[in-house]
């Protein structure tokens, strides 16, 4: 069964090539929301296996961080493993403080470092 992922903020071409490369290398379906009531709404009513959130959201730039927030405030959804995606290290060190798993940017698609992240999860 393919693994579930959800795909939170990213602009259309962001998406395209997030869906990409994980469909290139993993047994995997990506849903997408855009903002944190569609975001929680779809975490509530479906089991995902990854959250995926931009750090700063393509609809209204809101930052990724407070979406992250409100999931692990709710024991309803706490427990599904999200990433931050960013290319910067001090956003991925504060996403991990919130209860986020170390993510990756945008850049580091093809890295090695990034499949050997997510391969615990999506394997």
């Amino acid at each position: 069964m393919p693994k579930q992922i959800l795909d939170v903020g990213n602009c259309v071409p962001d998406h395209s090539a997030i869906t990409q490369f994980l469909t290139s290398k993993f047994d995997c379906e990506i849903s997408q929301t855009h903002g944190p009531e569609d975001t929680l709404s779809m975490l509530k009513a479906r089991e995902f296996d990854l959250v995926l959130i931009n750090r700063k959201l393509d609809r209204d730039y809101t930052d990724g961080a407070e979406i992250l927030k409100q999931i692990k405030a709710d024991a309803t959804i706490a427990d599904v493993p999200v990433m931050i995606i960013t290319n910067f290290n001090e956003h991925q060190e504060a996403a991990v403080e919130l209860g986020a798993m170390r993510g990756f940017g945008k850049l580091e698609f093809e890295k090695s470092e990034t499949l050997e992240k997510l391969k615990p999860i999506l394997g």
